[in-house]
């Protein structure tokens, strides 16, 4: 029997993700994928599926959909209140969705992005060997609308057996993110450099997946030359003539024409990812990386 979910509210911004295309960047396509990857990770392990199976990206809640066969769900990421058929669960469990059950999703009391996960994975088609939305350039499935239909696969490994996984929840207060220098962080003042990392930084509402524009201290240039685009990676703290940064999430371009100032450790974007409009977020420098992100 074909087991499907039906689309009645998408909520903001509903997108199908995996851990997106890697490779690609010399041909201009980026890698795209889940924003918070340990999260999404999480998610499929909890209902048995491979780690790269898509799921639900669902920003700030207000997802409603429909089973259309019995299924098996988890939340992970921005904590939702989830409702099946009226009946409230925990984010972190997993949950019997049956036949015909309205599932629903609340707005998330701390964080921004949750991963709804279905076992068996989101089976829509893959574009170029991922199941990501990517929203800048306008590959994969579009974002989610009423009415949308989306396929479930079949399961692929057992269930296992965790009722609830402890974790911790995505920070309410300002967030601390590690950067090292960034290739053109010479074309900024002293003043400008000292800035980033002893000023905060207000998240903005003109935020996405592709980047959160940042309100806080200006952060000026030692020279005024044209730059060539140049290549971007997922954590970039780009800095247009305005001297206000923006941080490049997972749907960035692969070029840019700004001079970086700085770039955010990748064991740190996911935190990053879940950072709200309205919330600060302050730069520590560091002098290595750390492991956990991607880019290509």
């Amino acid at each position: 029997m074909e087991t499907w979910l039906e689309v009645l509210e998408p909520g903001p911004l509903t997108t199908v993700q995996d851990l997106g295309r890697s490779g690609l960047g010399a041909l201009g396509v980026g890698h795209s994928g889940a924003a918070d990857a340990p999260s999404f990770r999480l998610a499929n392990r909890l209902v048995g599926n491979a780690e790269h199976a898509a799921a639900l990206e669902v920003t700030f809640g207000g997802l409603e959909v429909v089973a259309h066969g019995s299924t098996t769900v988890t939340l992970t990421g921005a904590p939702c209140a989830m409702t099946v058929d009226g009946r409230e669960h925990w984010a972190f469990g997993v949950v019997r969705v049956p036949d015909g059950a309205r599932l629903r999703l609340r707005p998330p009391a701390t964080g921004l992005r949750s991963y709804l996960a279905v076992r068996g994975g989101i089976d829509v088609p893959p574009q170029l060997g991922s199941r990501s939305a990517d929203t800048l350039a306008d590959l994969g499935t579009a974002a989610l609308a009423a009415g949308d239909r989306l396929p479930i696969g079949r399961p692929t490994g057992p269930l296992p057996g965790v009722d609830l996984a402890p974790v911790a929840l995505p920070e309410a207060g300002d967030v601390a993110l590690r950067v090292v220098d960034g290739p053109r962080s010479d074309w900024f003042t002293a003043e400008a450099r000292e800035a980033l990392v002893s000023g905060a930084y207000e998240v903005t509402a003109d935020s996405n997946r592709v980047g959160m524009r940042l309100a806080g201290p200006v952060l000026d240039r030692a020279r005024d030359d044209e730059l060539p685009s140049e290549g971007m990676v997922c954590g970039a703290l780009q800095v247009p003539p305005s001297g206000q940064p923006t941080l490049f999430l997972a749907d960035h371009p692969v070029t840019g024409g700004y001079p970086v100032i700085a770039v955010v450790v990748p064991a740190d974007l996911p935190r990053a990812a879940q950072v709200r409009p309205g919330q600060r977020i302050t730069f520590t420098r560091t002098t290595a990386t750390h492991p956990g992100g991607h880019d290509d």
